[in-house]
C-alpha cells in the first residue's frame, strides 16, 4: 500500500479491526518513511450481480435503488434508517449468498416484501402496490385481506 502523504511503497499495518459495518476491515498503517499513519479499509470484491428485470432486460444490482424502493415505502412510518439499511443489507447478501450471477427483479421483490411484512405492514402494502402494479381497488383490498387474514 502506498504512503498518501510521501509515495512511498512500504508501509506497515500497525492495527486491524472490523469496521462498522462488518462487511469490511479496518486498517491502520503507518509509513516507513515519513512515519506518516493513515487508515485504509479492506472489502470483499464481490462478483457483479445482474438482474433480469420484467421486460427480460439486464442491469446491474444497484443497492441504492433497492433503498430508495424501501425508503419510499417506509415514507412517514416509524421505521428508523438504522432499521431500513439492516434491511437492505439482509437482502444484498442474501442475493449475493445465493452465488447465482443473475437474479430475477421478481425474487429481489418478493424478499423486500417478506422483510417489510414483519416489521411495517402499511410500508409491505405500499410497496406491493407499487411492485404488483395494482389495477385497480379491489385488487388492493385483496392483499389487505391477505394481510388481515394472517393476523387473526
Amino acid at each position: 500500500m502506498k504512503c498518501p502523504f510521501c509515495s512511498e511503497e512500504n508501509t506497515k499495518v500497525i492495527d486491524s479491526r472490523p469496521a462498522e459495518d462488518n462487511n469490511s476491515i479496518r486498517r491502520r498503517r503507518q509509513c516507513e518513511q515519513c512515519e506518516k499513519r493513515f487508515t485504509t479499509y479492506e472489502k470483499i470484491d464481490n462478483i457483479p450481480l445482474v438482474v433480469i428485470k420484467k421486460d427480460k432486460k439486464r442491469e446491474t444490482f444497484d443497492r441504492d435503488k433497492l433503498m430508495a424502493g424501501i425508503l419510499r415505502s417506509c415514507h412517514k412510518r416509524p421505521i428508523s434508517i438504522k432499521e431500513i439499511e439492516k434491511m437492505v443489507d439482509e437482502i444484498e447478501n442474501m442475493v449475493y449468498n445465493s452465488m447465482e450471477k443473475e437474479i430475477e427483479s421478481k425474487r429481489i421483490g418478493e424478499l423486500v416484501m417478506e422483510k417489510l411484512k414483519d416489521i411495517d405492514e402499511v410500508a409491505y402494502v405500499r410497496f406491493a402496490s407499487v411492485y404488483r402494479e395494482f389495477k385497480d381497488v379491489n385488487t388492493f383490498m385483496d392483499e389487505l385481506k391477505k394481510i388481515l387474514n394472517h393476523n387473526e
